[in-house]
């Protein structure tokens, strides 16, 4: 029978043995069965709680007093085998394994606890209060999900068991827990979204939060600070995803195997942080990977290659490969999985046979299983796929078959054979790579069997020089195939190699099929680009006709019901005069018809750029088709995406010629990148990058995430979020209208800037005035009877005494309305007469959010606005964190949730246009608490790029101009540094002080000395001046009226002539200055 796979069928298949066993043998083969659940499966909680009751059953069945039917036979065998202290190192065992699942360790825990104190109450001694008392340390010492009931539980023991200890022994507990009580506070949020996503019921929604609590727990791992712990805690979460929904996951086994074996290769090299007994051993790891996932090629080769490396023997790594060929979902994605395998069982053979110390019989199994191992996959792939089965696309077995031919058995007739054969195969014969790689075989063979040949003297004739004639017949071979996808390239190294190889003769031959195949090659792309230009013209025609609307601008947040979010701003109501559209426009929007910026028809997709390509080698390889705006370049591991913004649609059309062009070594794919990008609004406030992948991440992959600078408008929430496939951007429009929480109704539309409704309305017509001062007793017919006389009045609005709103009848009536009215007077004030703005155009350049969530500078808040509270300054300075280097990109509300981890705020204020925020906490232990997690803390800073938060000075917040954007691409530069912030000397500062002049008394009265050696100015030692004491004591900041009735005081005064006067007065104006 085929072992159990995954904890729920070892607990069944455990549990149909144990209601069988009737008799100790019996009982003992359980036994046995949960120490292989155990190996199979070590971190789960589910087999360790059977396997520990279980053995704790036995344990109490085979004692005198207990009824469970047992023959005192068996009893007495029993109590020798199953004895107490097995038991408990048993749950101790088990307690270990799963001690860092930090969401339910504790139900192991409670149990195992729950026994100890059970037996100590039956026998009260001071060794069981130590050893319980050792156990509740070690506990609380790790960080879990119930600290605070675990903490209670030790305080009652203590009060019951050594109540004189009870306040040391807290005290030490409080001390040393401390880091895990912060270490588990950063992964609250997860597991809390966690726990929601399990009681929901949604299999999807638990992987997905699984999935993104995996990903931020490896970059905790990387990091050095805690790395023991972050380690012991990334293991622990492996293992509750492992033996949860993520089971069957192949990304999640290839993490973790990757995790493994980089954490053994650093122990090798001595740069790990851990010790080795953490480190599971791979074999087990990769033993239990492929059980739980046997289609993965990936994971069967590293199993190989890992038994290669702890030198099992030959059997036992063909075990392996069997396994795998036996396992009959080992194609289940295709032949991928079997290529890989294969790959690897080759690759073994092949090293094994071509050491220096192999045996004879070691090289007969390399060549009988290389050449079967082809055959193998050849059927495997015609039983699957018939005879449209063509082989591997990298031909990696006949690789290795060729270089086992060519190096060990020096058969260069069967290895070139076999490069025939492949070439009569279209998928290979259309590469340029194959071709080359050929010929550089052959340069290779011919470079090492050229010294066995015979050379020529030094008379001998230029016809009798030794030429690799077979390698430049692979050349002629590959001209001759009419779908090569990049015949330039073997056109160049073709004409290159019969320059340094060839002769005359064969070099004239080479000129000609050259210029004859390029003639052909040219006429070819020609007829390529003009297809291309025409698929993209039928898109971009296809795309106008049933292009949707995009309101691209702020709009209001609505909930589920379709009701306004309260947290959204509310319009002012339209005058009788004004169209019923809303009458806000964007910062960027000019009164003119300017060009907009059309991201949307303007970009283009580039596939298959090699992993090392830039942004300054793309936009070479552009350069003759318009101005790039922008270059979004996503790497991968083997291989790069792009999305190339152009300035006009024209020339991003133009650039599709370039499909199927050369870039470094590879052909690249140049498709348009129309219908790609949708327009969302109306998500949740808190929601950021990670949020909406997972959001969207089920219909395509997403290449990027664009969010707006909140510089200019704090309260913009919207994005632009670009999939790879037009078809994803259409299955995503499902999405639309979605209720998220409970609250906000998702809007999801095809971007397209072209389509977009313009606003229109008196104040988008600068028909509008803003009239600031008049009477508060002004009415309606007073304000137009006094603008009428500028022109046509069309309506008045007095929303507030002392302010109103005045639509004229044309804009030039407006323009006069300014020119006449404008610091005129009306009644018995000046009033001030100004174009009417939009609300997102005036600038806010910081928002408050409140501890609850709530926007303390929304209408309905009660909260300041202000960013200095009003109580002491001082006690303030020690409440507050200053934070620098938040991107502009992030709102109020996922800053709040960032911080939640670190305390509990009261208050936090955004600063966008300096990129950073002023936080307030209840006191100065908190804040500095917060300031530690804070600072060094990595946010998202879009395009998939990170920056770290760190804690600074309310100077420093307001001298950062915050984030920089850099045009052209798609790097945002950071903050400014601190030496750049600074502010530079002027030159009066920089040059050196006059000399001192001592002037006479005037009139007998002796005045303030006002120059360089006066009180109120200071000198260095290097002669630069600076600001010294004020009279009052002020020091360089600003006066208060103290100081300048101090002032006032020492002018009246006379304290005699010279030097010794000003002294007096100085020390006058101190005096005074103290008295105040």
């Amino acid at each position: 029978m085929a072992s159990p796979v995954g904890e729920d069928n070892w607990v069944d298949y455990v549990d149909h043995q144990l209601r069988e066993a009737t008799d100790l043998d019996a009982r003992v083969r359980v036994i046995e069965s949960f120490n292989d659940a155990v190996l199979a499966e070590p971190g789960s909680i589910k087999v360790w709680m059977a396997y520990c009751e279980y053995f704790w059953s036995l344990y109490n069945d085979c004692q005198p007093v207990s009824d469970a039917g047992w023959s005192p036979d068996e009893q007495e065998l029993g109590r020798a085998m199953f004895t107490i202290d097995a038991a408990l190192n048993l749950w101790q065992r088990g307690y270990e394994a799963v001690q860092y699942r930090l969401s339910d360790s504790n139900e192991l825990w409670d149990r195992w606890i729950s026994l100890e104190m059970e037996l100590l109450r039956r026998t009260v001694t001071e060794a069981g209060v130590r050893r319980i008392t050792q156990l509740f340390r070690n506990r609380l010492t790790v960080p879990h999900a119930t600290w605070d009931r675990t903490s209670q539980m030790f305080s009652n023991f203590l009060s019951e068991y050594n109540r004189q200890a009870y306040e040391s022994e807290m005290e030490q507990i409080t001390r040393s827990a401390k880091n895990a009580k912060r270490l588990y506070a950063l992964r609250d949020p997860f597991e809390t979204k966690l726990s929601l996503a399990v009681k929901s019921g949604t299999t999807a929604a638990v992987r997905a939060e699984m999935l993104e609590y995996i990903d931020w727990e490896i970059k905790q791992h990387k990091g050095k600070r805690d790395a023991l712990d972050n380690f012991k805690i990334c293991l622990g979460l492996f293992s509750r995803a492992l033996t949860g929904v993520l089971a069957s996951d192949d990304t999640t086994w290839l993490n973790f195997i990757t995790l493994v074996s980089t954490s053994q290769s650093d122990l090798k090299a001595g740069r790990a942080r851990i010790s080795a007994n953490l480190v599971p051993n791979m074999l087990d790891v990769l033993r239990r990977a492929v059980h739980h996932i046997p289609w993965s090629g990936p994971v069967w080769a590293r199993y190989i290659l890992a038994a290669e490396e702890a030198v099992l023997t030959f059997a036992d790594v063909e075990r392996i490969k069997h396994a795998a060929t036996n396992s009959p979902q080992l194609d289940r994605d295709g032949m991928t999985g079997v290529l890989d395998m294969y790959s690897a069982w080759c690759g073994y053979l092949k090293r094994t046979a071509m050491n220096p110390k192999a045996s004879e019989e070691a090289v007969d199994v390399a060549e009988v299983g290389l050449s079967s191992a082809l055959e193998d996959v050849k059927h495997w792939g015609q039983r699957k796929y018939g005879e449209n089965y063509q082989g591997d696309p990298d031909y990696r077995l006949e690789k290795i078959l060729i270089q086992f031919l060519t190096e060990k058995k020096e058969d260069i007739e069967g290895a070139r054979a076999i490069w025939q054969e492949l070439s009569q195969i279209p998928l290979h014969a259309n590469s340029y790579d194959f071709w080359l790689n050929w010929y550089l075989w052959e340069m290779v063979v011919f470079t090492a069997h050229r010294a066995k040949l015979r050379s020529p003297t030094p008379n001998t004739q230029a016809q009798g020089l030794l030429v690799p004639s077979l390698a430049t017949r692979v050349f002629t071979r590959a001209l001759k195939v009419r779908t090569l996808d990049w015949p330039e390239r073997i056109l160049q190294v073709y004409l290159k190699h019969c320059n340094d190889y060839e002769l005359a003769e064969t070099l004239r031959e080479a000129h000609d099929t050259i210029y004859k195949t390029r003639k052909g090659v040219e006429k070819r792309r020609e007829r390529e680009a003009w297809q291309a230009a025409e698929a993209a013209q039928q898109a971009a025609a296809a795309q106008e006709q049933a292009a949707p609307v995009d309101n691209s601008e702020d709009v209001p947040m609505t909930d589920a019901s379709g009701s306004t979010s309260p947290g959204s701003k509310r319009k002012r109501e339209p005058t009788p005069a004004e169209d019923d559209a809303a009458n806000k426009r964007p910062r960027s929007e000019t009164n003119g018809e300017d060009v907009k910026r059309d991201r949307e028809h303007n970009t283009v997709f580039l596939w298959n750029l090699p992993a090392d390509a830039t942004q300054t080698k793309i936009k070479q390889f552009f350069r003759e088709y318009g101005h790039i705006n922008n270059i979004d370049l996503k790497k991968g591991n083997d291989d790069a995406v792009a999305l190339v913004e152009f300035r006009h649609s024209d020339d991003a059309r133009a650039a599709l010629i370039r499909d199927g062009k050369p870039f470094g070594e590879r052909i690249i794919q140049v498709t348009p990148a129309i219908d790609c990008t949708l327009f969302v609004t109306n998500y949740p406030p808190d929601a950021d990058e990670e949020y909406l992948r997972n959001l969207f991440k089920h219909h395509g992959e997403i290449h990027s995430i664009r969010f707006p600078s909140l510089k200019e408008n704090a309260k913009r929430r919207f994005c632009y979020l670009t999939f790879r496939e037009r078809a994803s951007a259409e299955a995503a429009l499902k999405l639309d209208g979605k209720a998220l929480g409970g609250r906000c109704k998702l809007v999801v539309k095809i971007s397209d800037p072209a389509h977009k409704q313009h606003r229109q309305g008196a104040q988008e017509e600068d028909r509008e005035l803003h009239v600031l001062n008049i009477p508060r007793s002004m009415k309606e017919d007073e304000v137009e009877g006094h603008f009428g006389k500028a022109g046509k009045v069309a309506s008045v609005r007095i929303p507030y005494p002392g302010t109103a709103f005045v639509v004229m009848q044309t804009k030039e009536e407006a323009q006069e309305a300014i020119k006449l009215l404008d610091k005129a007077m009306f009644g018995q004030n000046p009033i001030k007469v100004e174009l009417s703005m939009p609300r997102g155009m005036k600038k806010k350049t910081a928002t408050t959010w409140g501890a609850d969530g709530a926007d303390a500078g929304s209408p309905g808040s009660a909260a300041p606005t202000s960013t200095e509270p009003t109580t002491s300054s001082g006690a303030f300075k020690d409440r507050k964190v200053v934070i620098l280097g938040i991107p502009d990109t992030m709102n109020e509300a996922r800053v709040g949730n960032l911080l939640k981890p670190a305390g509990e705020f009261v208050k936090l204020t955004l600063h966008t246009r300096h990129g950073g925020a002023i936080v307030e906490y209840r006191d100065a232990a908190s804040a500095g608490k917060a300031g530690l997690v804070i600072d060094g803390l990595e946010v998202e800073a879009g395009g998939g790029s990170s920056q770290k938060l760190r804690v600074g000075t309310t100077e420093e917040l307001f001298q950062s101009k915050g984030e920089k954007k850099v045009a052209g691409s798609d790097v945002s530069a950071k903050a400014e540094p601190e030496k750049q912030q600074r502010k530079k000397l002027t030159a009066a500062q920089l040059m050196p002080p006059p000399p001192t002049i001592n002037r006479p008394q005037v009139l007998g009265r002796s005045k303030p000395k006002m120059g360089m050696g006066a009180p109120g100015l200071g000198v260095r030692a290097n002669g630069t001046a600076q600001a010294g004491p004020a009279p009052g004591g002020g020091g360089g900041q600003k006066k208060s009226n103290a100081d300048f009735r101090s002032l006032f005081l020492v002018g009246g005064n006379s304290g005699g002539g010279g030097e010794g006067g000003g002294k007096v007065e100085g020390k006058k104006a101190e005096e005074n200055g103290s008295k105040e």
